[in-house]
């Protein structure tokens, strides 16, 4: 039944699960992410001040008539991008051209996806499984660059006091997961390490905001969720980690953009990864300054923003055939579990050209 869907609703299907409050233009689309679309690392970016189907637009002055304008989608969590629109220091580098940039912020990467195929952005960033799913959907989107991230930044917690001590011990259990997402990636493969089919397990699929509240009543048995969420619950709950993804999920971050702005504006595009590179690289040797950058805009206090800093790893750096690969076995999981339709091969979207590594 999905092949009958056209690429644009087979992306845009899974947003009405993904997220109660995108409503009108989300909930035309119905099927694909019901059976397995969801949040990303970037569901945690989710934001009140979203309006207009979850984006928050912010234009720079026109530009020149000779200029071109960059359309950028981002999310408050997605700490590089979000900073990167703070500085401002993007609009510097456009400015002697005469181009300049506009910014949309989005409530998770699903929707933002969703913005890159209509055309409405350029350029973002999400985690790990929301491309998987455009790409099943037809979205002509490009991987530009990736983020380590890190694996020590997502896991599967239990109560403080709960008498499970192995995920083994999890058949049969409740485990709440935002469904599709890098967390949903983990606990397949942590299930399948440990012997337990995904199938034997109760799974309760919810944003991580619900998710949290449904864990501290104890009406779940675990929690896989990510950071800054999972440190947040650690320090609030003292929640016990089953399994972090060392060993099971790479938990990597991708720079992605639409293939008309590759195609069309590669210069631009270099630009912008340069600059996403010198943040990147003012993350990774500070911080302390990220968390108290952070705190205000995620409601999250700065001390326990810092611990999941001091976690990841940043970076903007070009697919290698290894991270292709790694993100191939992420596609293939999904298909066997049948959250998306089709099988991909990630390799046909992948850029050619070149990152700035200095």
């Amino acid at each position: 039944m999905l092949n009958k869907f056209s690429p644009t609703q087979l992306l845009g299907m899974g947003f009405a699960f993904l997220q109660r409050f995108q409503q009108q233009r989300i909930r035309t689309f119905s099927l694909l992410f019901a059976v397995g679309f969801s949040l990303t690392l970037a569901v945690s970016a989710c934001s009140p001040s979203a309006s207009n189907n979850g984006t928050q637009q912010t234009t720079s002055p026109s530009p020149a008539a000779s200029g071109t304008t960059v359309h950028i989608g981002y999310q408050k969590a997605s700490t590089v991008l979000y900073a990167l629109k703070a500085r401002g220091e993007l609009e510097k580098a456009f400015a002697a051209s005469g181009s300049s940039v506009t910014w949309s912020e989005f409530p998770a990467g699903p929707p933002l996806l969703e913005a890159l195929n209509a055309g409405s952005i350029d350029f973002g960033y999400t985690g790990e499984s929301p491309p998987i799913f455009a790409q099943a959907g037809g979205v002509p989107l490009v991987y530009v660059a990736y983020d380590p991230w890190s694996p020590k930044a997502e896991a599967i917690l239990v109560p403080k006091d709960s008498p499970i001590k192995s995920v083994a011990e999890l058949k049969g259990k409740k485990i709440a997961f935002a469904k599709g997402s890098n967390a949903d990636y983990l606990l397949v493969k942590a299930l399948e390490k440990a012997g337990v089919q995904y199938s034997d397990i109760q799974r309760v699929t919810l944003t991580p905001a619900d998710a949290r509240a449904v864990f501290e009543r104890k009406n779940v048995d675990a929690w896989a969720i990510w950071d800054p969420y999972l440190a947040a619950a650690e320090a609030a709950t003292g929640a016990r980690t089953l399994a972090d993804a060392t060993g099971l999920a790479p938990n990597r971050g991708y720079y992605l953009a639409a293939k008309s702005f590759v195609d069309a504006k590669p210069d631009a595009l270099k630009i912008v990864l340069d600059q996403v590179k010198e943040v990147s690289n003012w993350a990774k040797n500070n911080p302390g300054e990220v968390a108290k950058f952070l705190s205000p805009a995620l409601g999250i206090d700065a001390p326990v923003l810092e611990i999941a800093e001091k976690r990841r790893e940043y970076d903007v750096l070009p697919l290698t055939d290894e991270v292709i690969t790694k993100q191939q076995e992420v596609a293939d999981t999904f298909y066997k579990i049948k959250l998306i339709p089709k099988e991909i091969k990630v390799k046909e979207v992948v850029w050619q050209g070149k990152v700035n590594n200095s």
